[in-house]
């Protein structure tokens, strides 16, 4: 059976602190589907068609990630692709409490998908897409936040 796993996420935009994550857990599992998730409580800076193409270029160097979207909730999502697990990534303990209350009602949803927490690297624990967001309207340099396919969509953005 092929180890299936979901990272899911808004990636607005992808930074390295994401690519940790979804690079170690192509590690783990022998296939993961990074999905962008629509989510409708913050005001998107790049279109999901965008985020689909920036997160492409990003991970084109792994084999088994694919890239993909949907609007529906994560575990409706996951059951219809078959995954056995979702992968989150944590910065800090004020993320475990957020992440906890999703895992718990994606749980009473859909028991059978595990999900696993990865701490993203330490070198990207203040990162955010917010942060980056904010650094690069006032053009400050992002290259060691995010990859220069990222920087460059960045740079266009806030023209």
């Amino acid at each position: 059976m092929t180890r299936l796993a979901i990272c899911p996420g808004s990636f607005d935009p992808v930074t390295y602190g994401h690519l940790d994550i979804i690079q170690r857990g192509a590690k783990i599992f022998d296939h993961v589907i990074v999905t962008v998730f629509n989510n409708q409580s913050k005001d998107p800076l790049f279109t999901v068609k965008e985020r689909i193409e920036l997160l492409k270029a990003c991970t084109s160097d792994l084999p088994n990630v694919t890239v993909d979207s949907s609007s529906s909730l994560l575990m409706d999502y996951a059951k219809s692709k078959n995954a056995q697990a979702v992968i989150r990534g944590l910065r800090a303990v004020s993320d475990f409490e957020y992440e906890m209350q999703i895992t718990s009602m994606n749980r009473q949803l859909y028991a059978d998908i595990e999900t696993f927490f990865m701490m993203t690297n330490n070198q990207y624990s203040f990162l955010s897409s917010s942060i980056v967001k904010e650094v690069a309207k006032y053009r400050a340099n992002v290259s060691d936040m995010v990859p220069n396919v990222v920087e460059e969509a960045l740079a266009r953005k806030f023209k």
